[in-house]
């Protein structure tokens, strides 16, 4: 079986190709193609979002593959016409979309995906968000090493939360936002969730309580947003929803950019409307040199950088890898994300 790895500097052609052949009885051969994410941003290529490389790389290093395990490479209509023995995608992400489903199934090709490999990572980063601006560990540090001893901070009306006894509100609770539920909950935080498609029994036996977004927006200090990002939740939070904020809050987004507005930010933080906004994810990747956000006070603005744990990219080669392994011994797959081609 020809296997190929097409990895970049985080998930590498390493760690692919060693998850692999733990996963494989026979040594596969392998071809590799090595992409320049993350250190040359994704972005749209040939019809996908967010790959890496270009479709005549992916084209030529497939040759005589029957399997393609990758985090970022574009698999489009184009290459999927361009590499008929190919059997199987298997990509290393929450979701695939780096790969043009509708094409892969008619090609009669497998793709997976890797749900929840960055979960713990995503989490925690999360966690850390939330607590650098209630607390203004990032901003004051700034300032700090900037010549700026802001002593006024621990004036009272400066002064930030504690999460034990802040109400906190998660707008999504898959895989990321139930556990960040949980850690605010040891932390002694009263949690709210909005998610329509979250079960309210497991919510409450986190310690949670599912309502209905607006509800959630108006009783929360501190939000945090953890929805996947799809045509019904692009700009989920947009200025109206913004307005029902109480005086002050604190707003998180490390999941997608696409799920918040962000014109409406740059005047609520200068108002003081909105107290602090942590921010992972953009609009636009990476934001432009006249991004208004870079002059608005109180910002925590970090390089989408929440999944980038060694554990993550570990966890997403072996998870890939053994959707090889099953598919090498005929079993089934655990993550199809086209399930109709197996029909």
């Amino acid at each position: 079986m020809r296997v190929l790895c097409a990895g970049d500097e985080f998930v590498g052609n390493n760690l692919l190709a060693d998850a692999v052949r733990a996963e494989v009885p026979a040594e596969p051969e392998f071809a590799e193609l090595s992409l320049p994410w993350p250190v040359e941003p994704f972005g749209p290529v040939g019809g996908v979002h967010e790959a890496s490389g270009t479709e005549d790389q992916v084209i030529e290093a497939l040759a005589g593959a029957e399997v393609a395990v990758t985090q970022m490479a574009p698999f489009t209509k184009k290459v999927f016409a361009a590499a008929p023995g190919l059997k199987l995608v298997s990509v290393c992400r929450g979701g695939p979309v780096n790969v043009d489903l509708p094409a892969a199934t008619e090609a009669g090709v497998a793709v997976t995906y890797a749900p929840g490999r960055n979960a713990t990572a995503a989490a925690e980063f999360a966690i850390g968000m939330i607590l650098a601006a209630m607390r203004r560990i990032s901003t004051s540090s700034a300032e700090l090493l900037g010549g700026t001893w802001r002593g006024d901070y621990y004036a009272y009306p400066n002064a930030g939360l504690e999460l034990e006894g802040t109400t906190v509100g998660l707008v999504g609770y898959g895989a990321i936002g139930s556990r960040v539920a949980k850690v605010l909950v040891a932390f002694g935080s009263k949690v709210l969730v909005a998610d329509p498609y979250a079960q309210r029994e497991q919510i409450a036996a986190d310690g949670a309580e599912l309502v209905e977004l607006e509800d959630l927006l108006r009783r929360c200090s501190v939000v945090s947003l953890h929805a996947r990002l799809t045509d019904e939740t692009r700009h989920l939070i947009n200025g109206e929803r913004l307005a029902l904020l109480p005086e002050g809050a604190v707003l998180v987004n490390s999941a997608r950019g696409g799920l918040l507005d962000y014109a409406p930010l740059p005047g609520l933080l200068k108002s003081g409307r909105l107290g602090a906004l942590a921010l992972d994810v953009y609009d636009v990747e990476p934001p432009p040199a006249d991004w208004a956000l870079r002059d608005a006070p109180n910002v925590i603005a970090t390089p989408h950088l929440a999944g980038a744990s060694r554990q993550t990219a570990e966890r997403a080669a072996r998870i890939v890898a053994a959707e090889v392994g099953r598919y090498a011994r005929g079993e089934q797959l655990a993550n199809v994300a086209n399930p109709d081609v197996l029909r």
